[in-house]
């Protein structure tokens, strides 16, 4: 199956340098793939001609006048610039030209302009991230990581159904299961948001485990972790601050005295392969779900393997059908005339994974 990803190549903190040797390496390695290089042509042939590529039909430059600032507000990016690298990839997805878009640029741009392109999967209110994270058991799918703030019960429901169709599209898993991450087990914990959010989980027909805390995320209880964009995204920064500390830690503790240093040389191969384990840099790239199209949020300050990582998400997605199986899953959504969304149960037993 040829997958054609378009490359926001002018987003992130480093542009050109670090995109497009990437996608040169990825390339490189998989043969299927096609790419639509988005950006200011002059500085994406410079960085082709320094990676010493030769022509290769898999690969062609679709030119972008503007670039869309790491610190730019996202309403005036949306309104001022239609022919920005952002838009334009995303563009040729809403055009049907590639599959998945992939962008290290501004986040809420980048959410703003995918949804008003894009425009969302009927049944599903707003678009959320979620990110894939490396647990005891092997990886969990955590959403939303700061796409909505503030969130509803139903809101939390939709969430639900979209972790639950990428991780079956992607991880082969006919039920993941859904956990709600809460401050307790209990099913009289947390507020009122969550509490409801409980229920209506709980009667969606999904693998529901129920309440999960912040310490089951890293031991892996459940396929999927549900939770609003604000606890989201303080749970995973806290995660990259803890990471950092350990890493320093260590380097001081091995570099204290030649003793230690010396035991740190004999331990080097488990230190290393404890680096590759947890390397931040192979979860790189946060779906951006609820879309009519693929896309894929990458760090801004990604490396070039971190980026192949995020275009490999993004291939991973459309040859798994995760825009197909979320599109029945979303499905089953529905607003009735009162206002508040409920999930048909028998849908995923009309649709199954």
């Amino acid at each position: 199956m040829d997958i054609t990803v378009a490359i926001d190549c002018m987003g992130g903190d480093h542009g050109p340098h670090v995109t497009v040797p990437a996608v040169v390496d990825y390339l490189h390695r998989h043969s299927g793939t096609h790419v639509i290089l988005v950006g200011m042509p002059d500085a994406i042939e410079l960085e082709l001609h320094a990676a010493r590529l030769g022509s290769d039909p898999r690969l062609r430059v679709q030119a972008a006048s503007e670039i869309v600032g790491m610190d730019e507000s996202p309403a005036l990016a949306l309104r001022n610039k239609k022919n920005s690298s952002m838009r334009v990839a995303l563009d040729l997805v809403k055009r049907g030209e590639a599959q998945a878009c992939v962008s290290a640029g501004n986040t809420g741009a980048l959410i703003a302009t995918s949804r008003f392109v894009l425009k969302m999967l009927p049944g599903i209110d707003r678009p959320a991230l979620a990110v894939v994270l490396p647990t005891m058991r092997g990886r969990t799918y955590v959403l939303d990581l700061g796409a909505n703030v503030d969130c509803e019960a139903e809101h939390l429901l939709q969430f639900g159904v979209m972790g639950a169709a990428l991780v079956s599209s992607v991880e082969s898993k006919e039920r993941p299961s859904v956990g709600l991450l809460n401050i307790g087990e209990e099913e009289i914990k947390g507020n009122e948001v969550v509490k409801r959010a409980a229920e209506l989980l709980r009667d969606s027909g999904l693998n529901f485990y129920g309440n999960i805390e912040g310490n089951d995320i890293y031991k892996g209880t459940t396929d999927v972790v549900v939770c609003d964009g604000f606890v989201g995204n303080v749970a995973l920064k806290t995660s990259e601050g803890v990471a950092q500390m350990l890493s320093t830690f260590l380097r001081e503790e091995f570099g204290r005295n030649p003793l230690t240093r010396f035991a740190g040389l004999i331990a080097l191969p488990v230190i290393n392969a404890f680096k590759r384990r947890v390397d931040h840099r192979q979860y790189n790239g946060a779906s951006l779900l609820g879309l009519r199209g693929v896309v894929i949020k990458s760090h801004g300050a990604a490396d070039g393997y971190a980026f192949s990582c995020a275009i490999a998400r993004a291939t991973d997605e459309v040859r798994g059908g995760m825009l197909h199986r979320l599109s029945e899953r979303a499905a089953g959504l529905s607003r009735p005339s009162g206002g508040s969304l409920t999930y048909r149960q028998s849908a995923l037993e009309e649709y199954p994974t």
